[in-house]
């Protein structure tokens, strides 16, 4: 008895276990590596700068981190403000 609660409760641990998917590429039917998008600036309430695309379906937003992992606030809008070319996921455009 006490082995089948055991192998019921290791296949209930397990079940919720999922492979991590890859946080790095957009999904949907003109899927692409993020690094193929342009990235707006959203500065937050406390003046600190975080990446943002939008490619229309989906939104992507991450901390703007320096080197040392430290959040970069460079000033560059208002608090609350987005600045740059993140609407419609803008792709990068190809080198002439």
């Amino acid at each position: 008895m006490k082995r089948l609660v055991l192998i019921a409760l290791a296949t209930a641990l397990l079940a919720g276990c999922e492979v991590p998917e890859d946080k790095s590429l957009d999904r949907g039917i003109d899927s692409k590596h993020l690094s193929q998008l342009r990235a707006g600036i959203w500065v937050d309430p406390n003046g600190c700068d975080h990446w943002i695309i939008d490619d229309g379906v989906e939104g992507y937003l991450t901390e703007r981190l320096d080197p040392y992992g430290r959040p970069v606030c460079s000033g560059i809008a208002p608090p609350t403000s987005v600045v740059g070319p993140f609407k419609d996921g803008s792709p990068i455009p190809d080198p002439l």
